[in-house]
């Protein structure tokens, strides 16, 4: 599995630009301070180093400042940047004696759905989540996380495997949406998806479910049924992408029709936890788990580690009548 190391790549948010030039100014600075710059012309006498702290306590107001207050749309590309920790970053950070699955045992191994039993803690259990892909030929062979239904065959093999080994089952949830190819449907997409929401809705172990990133309409739902549901802050979770909806919405997509859908659909963490389609929000480090990916995976664990405990507490029956209860309290306004 993947190292959990802060990005350094070169993507750039729009919005970040300003937070971008202070952290090269900030570099910039650093390098003529360090004593060892000195053999090329630099003074070693000039200490910069209030000049940088000044700077650093402007990024980090500068930072809270553009973080407090987000907007839908840059929601979305915050859960899109390619630094972002995907599953196999968790499954790396803290699934111990991780031992992967694969195979549907009817068509193919789905390279976009990634599962396996291994420890979360004290915990045995089954961790399944969907895979990006970290390199173009990977997110290529991935389908940039967008499963077959072969992928969510197989992932429903391994929750029976779970179930009838009383293991809880962990899913970590990060796709654009399900694949939308010809073959995808001749195999049947719609209804692997929907078999899946049938038997997780009745699986007699617990589900903990959380949005790592996107949360993209069915192809989200295929493994995010459960018993507790969780987003990170800077995830989003709706039934279609900003820019989809722009193009039914508006006949077509642009930065200023995404924006718009960003905002209607309320695909944000906030929104989902108001509208109580998720129990749980998990914070994220200040600006994003791009910026911090191994403080962002302790909390990640640290709730999962919480909502197994919580839920390991409920016999298989009662467990059942509260998920059924869960799912049914969704959309009622009253």
């Amino acid at each position: 599995m993947t190292q959990l190391d802060a990005y350094s790549g070169t993507h750039e948010l729009d919005f970040e630009r300003p937070l971008l030039a202070l952290e090269r100014q900030i570099a910039d600075l650093e390098a003529r301070n360090d004593p060892d710059q000195s053999a090329v012309g630099i003074d070693p006498n000039v200490d910069l180093g209030v000049e940088i702290a000044e700077l650093r306590q402007s990024h980090a107001t500068m930072m809270k400042k553009i973080y407090g207050n987000l907007s839908p749309v840059n929601i979305v590309k915050v859960a899109r940047h390619p630094g972002r920790p995907q599953t196999v970053d968790y499954i790396g950070a803290f699934v111990k004696d991780f031992c992967e699955l694969h195979g549907d045992r009817h068509y193919a191994d789905d390279r976009a759905i990634i599962c396996g039993f291994g420890r979360i803690g004290k915990n045995k259990c089954l961790v399944i989540g969907h895979n990006k892909g970290k390199d173009t030929a990977e997110k290529i062979a991935c389908n940039f996380g967008c499963a077959h239904p072969e992928g969510y065959r197989k992932a429903l093999r391994a929750m029976k495997l779970a179930e009838k080994f009383g293991l809880p089952v962990v899913t970590l949830v990060d796709t654009p949406g399900a694949y939308p190819g010809i073959g995808a449907e001749e195999r049947g997409q719609a209804e692997a998806i929907a078999v899946n929401l049938r038997e997780m809705s009745r699986l007699k172990t617990p589900i903990i479910s959380v949005v790592i990133g996107e949360g993209g309409s069915g192809g989200a739902l295929g493994i995010g049924v459960g018993d507790r549901i969780a987003m990170m802050q800077y995830a989003w979770y709706s039934v279609i992408s900003p820019e989809g909806c722009a193009s039914i919405l508006w006949k077509t997509a642009n930065p200023d029709t995404n924006a718009q859908a960003a905002e209607v659909l309320k695909l944000t963490a906030a929104n989902n936890l108001e509208l109580g389609i998720v129990d749980d929000m998990i914070p994220e480090p200040m600006g994003g788990a791009h910026r911090n990916p191994m403080a962002s995976a302790a909390q990640v664990e640290k709730y999962i580690i919480q909502a197994i405990r919580d839920l390991n507490r409920f016999k298989p029956n009662n467990l059942l009548n509260k998920r059924y209860q869960r799912l049914r309290k969704i959309g009622r306004t009253a």
